[in-house]
């Protein structure tokens, strides 16, 4: 893992010391062995953003999603990049838009399973301000469509990864969803 305890405690001490939690995200041994090919130089964390613009949050969904399915945009780090630098350049390749982070909101400490395998994960979780930009992606390869979304709107994607997909990475997302709209 890449990001490091530096990483964190500049975070937190700009933007505010998180609560932290557990969750434990079964997936599929397909949905495992995706995750681990994402794990270039010991990835073992993401970094996710809802940003605020007018009375919306940004939110993007990518090209293999359900129709109806959007999430805040989220990424990694590269080695060597802080959180705050990577959390700012991931929030424009996912939404086109220059942002201000806010509040260090939650630190999930997880772990993807299949039954037998492990993967353990961090998630970083922050709010934002749109400053600039017309929200479309940048990255297209990975990003279908950006959009504004109501806090309402939740509810409606975890119904739909509930009943349209059997993604346990998805249900992960749909349970951080929860968590962080909690602590909002």
């Amino acid at each position: 893992m890449y990001v490091t305890y530096r990483h964190i405690q500049e975070a937190a001490d700009k933007y505010g010391y998180p609560p932290v939690t557990q969750m434990i995200a079964p997936v599929s041994p397909e949905e495992f062995d995706f995750i681990r090919s994402t794990q270039h130089y010991g990835r073992a964390h993401d970094i996710t953003m809802f940003i605020f613009k007018d009375h919306g949050i940004l939110v993007i969904a990518k090209h293999h999603y359900p129709p109806g399915l959007y999430r805040p945009p989220s990424g990694a780090i590269k080695p060597g990049e802080s959180l705050i630098t990577g959390a700012l350049r991931e929030a424009y390749e996912e939404t086109g838009c220059k942002v201000e982070l806010n509040r260090y909101v939650l630190q999930v400490n997880a772990e993807f399973t299949d039954g037998r395998r492990v993967i353990p994960w961090k998630s970083h979780v922050f709010t934002g301000r749109w400053l600039a930009g017309e929200p479309r992606p940048i990255d297209t390869h990975e990003i279908r469509e950006v959009r504004l979304a109501r806090l309402e709107d939740f509810a409606d994607y975890k119904k739909i990864i509930q009943h349209k997909t059997t993604s346990g990475g998805l249900n992960y997302r749909a349970q951080l969803h929860d968590e962080v709209l909690r602590l909002l």
